[in-house]
């Protein structure tokens, strides 16, 4: 296929791939921009079709790539970095920065319930919520894998229960 029928078959499809890249990005703006990056890669990558094959469907991979490969970046972006000693990467909402009097309230409540747990049932608890897996957790307290994780699992059930009025 030449170049000039491989642009005339790919921009006949155009209507198409507009109305796709619509359901993909559900904004008229983005989705114009997907399409046009549609296009921009498969004339970069004309090279790798195969003639005699379905170019819908190769155009309409290339859009879902491109839309699902923006999506990732654009998540990534949100993503900051933590300098602590772990280097951790971390998600800020920045929209949920300020507390409120609520929210401190049912954070006092919070801490209240689980200060009043047995340490049996505290300890484990408190150590899976500061990111401790299960088997650091059972090496450290000496437990065995399956106790923890029940331990866990009803502390959880018994908050929940103490605090049936925050959810």
């Amino acid at each position: 296929m030449t170049a000039i029928e491989f642009n005339y078959q790919l921009t006949s499809l155009s209507t198409n791939l507009e109305r796709f890249a619509l359901s993909l990005t559900s904004n008229r703006e983005d989705a114009k921009d997907l399409l046009q990056e549609t296009f921009a890669k498969a004339i970069s990558y004309r090279d790798k079709f195969i003639d005699n094959t379905n170019l819908k469907a190769w155009t309409f991979t290339i859009m879902k790539n491109t839309f699902i490969n923006n999506y990732r970046r654009a998540s990534k972006s949100n993503t900051t970095f933590d300098n602590t000693e772990d280097l951790y990467y971390l998600n800020i909402n920045k929209e949920g920065i300020g507390s409120s009097p609520e929210s401190e309230y049912a954070t006092k409540e919070i801490n209240k319930a689980i200060s009043e747990l047995e340490d049996e049932f505290r300890v484990p608890f408190l150590m899976h919520t500061q990111g401790f897996k299960y088997k650091e957790i059972a090496d450290e307290l000496d437990l065995k894998i399956g106790t923890v994780k029940s331990r866990i699992f009803f502390t959880r059930k018994k908050l929940m229960e103490k605090l049936k009025d925050y959810q």
